[in-house]
């Protein structure tokens, strides 16, 4: 009798071993394998975005741009939809291998361009930094924008466009708000650049008075040790730059509620639009650029600049030291144009598209296209 239970209990929990296998066999087929590379994780992101949509566009291509070759980027569900294009930050802080997470969703309700300038991402990558340097100018720059604007306007067959700045590109950005207001139905400065020095010697305060607050000597050290900084007509060495960036950045003055901003630039690793030989390099411009041009931006001054002949909106994150959002509501405040908006970006710093995604979203939108709706530039209903 006992050696039957004894027979029927192994029986038994053979059973179950076989049985619990089998499910863990059939639970692991199941299971969506892990990317066995970088190209098959990127190649699985390219997909998932990819734009089916019968009426969409998805393009990306070199143009001749100021006698060199630059990449732009083209995307939307509907060709009929308003263009906006974006002109990224740095110098050479590239938007675009950014846009696959930060910016899908503008894709629904605007045609979005993206573009590497000059000495940037992998434009920087198509041509000798030598034959580059020299003309690394703020002229130039702004010669560029205006071409890649005209093109824009032709390829897609719209007398006007939205243009959207970001920190450094609020220079070329307001500067085409300025010079080309008939190309453009309204400007968004994310950011914005106005009274360069003033920035400096305010965001130098703020961050200085954050780390007296944080009782960090060292940053209050490194800080004072910069004194008197950004003083009018004296020379910024770029490491004095750096230093107040990156003590800023720290104090949470770059992304508001982290001390450094690699996650956002990590995503870049995953960007579809470079492959495993190239990523390495997507910051390669910023490094080679800022240097070069920092000469010229930091005496960048619009603050005498008030009368402009397009809508005008602001986009400010709260806590931003980079650029100084108080400098920056100040000089709106006395602009005058067709329309304008200032949006507040309360848990943003320097980057309120990713830090704020839904509500960047959620303003994009319910300020840009009500213009676009009256200029009669949107699909028609379906």
């Amino acid at each position: 009798m006992r050696r039957t239970f004894q027979a029927t209990l192994a029986t038994l929990l053979a059973g179950i071993a076989l049985f619990a296998a089998s499910k863990a066999s059939a639970a692991a087929d199941a299971a969506p394998a892990k990317p066995a590379s970088r190209a098959e994780a990127v190649a699985l992101i390219a997909e998932a975005r990819r734009i089916v949509t019968p009426a969409g566009i998805e393009r990306e291509q070199k143009v001749r741009i100021g006698g060199i070759e630059q990449w732009i980027s083209i995307r939307g569900n509907h060709r009929a939809n308003p263009v906006l294009l974006v002109i990224h930050g740095g110098p050479g802080y590239t938007s675009m291998p950014l846009a696959w997470w930060n910016a899908r969703t503008w894709e629904e309700f605007f045609t979005v361009v993206h573009w590497d300038q000059r000495a940037a991402g992998r434009t920087h990558l198509l041509t000798d930094p030598e034959v580059v340097a020299p003309t690394l100018t703020l002229d130039r720059m702004y010669a560029d924008t205006e071409e890649v604007a005209a093109w824009v306007r032709g390829e897609l067959a719209r007398e006007r466009i939205f243009v959207l700045g970001h920190s450094w590109g609020t220079y070329l950005g307001l500067r085409l708000a300025l010079e080309r207001p008939g190309w453009l139905h309204a400007y968004v400065g994310v950011a914005q650049i106005t009274d360069m020095r003033e920035n400096e010697r305010r965001n130098w305060r703020v961050i200085l008075d954050r780390a007296h607050r944080a009782g960090d000597a060292d940053a209050v050290a490194a800080l004072e040790a910069l004194a008197p900084y950004a003083a009018p007509g004296a020379e910024v060495p770029m490491e004095h730059i750096y230093t107040q960036r990156r003590t800023g950045e720290r104090l949470g003055g770059t992304l508001a509620h982290r001390d450094n901003n690699r996650a956002e630039s990590a995503m870049v690793r995953l960007a579809p639009e470079y492959d495993d030989a190239g990523i390495g390099r997507a910051w390669d411009g910023n490094a080679f650029a800022a240097p070069y041009l920092f000469r010229e931006i930091i005496d960048i001054d619009f603050s005498g600049e008030r009368s402009f002949d397009v809508p005008m909106l602001m986009f400010l994150g709260r806590h931003d030291t980079i650029a100084h959002p108080g400098l920056v509501a100040e000089w709106f405040e006395g602009v005058e144009a067709p329309g304008k908006r200032l949006v507040w970006f309360e848990e943003s710093a320097h980057s309120p598209m990713t830090e704020e995604p839904g509500r960047f979203l959620l303003s994009l939108v319910g300020e840009l296209r009500p213009i676009a709706e009256r200029a009669g530039d949107v699909p028609p209903p379906r």
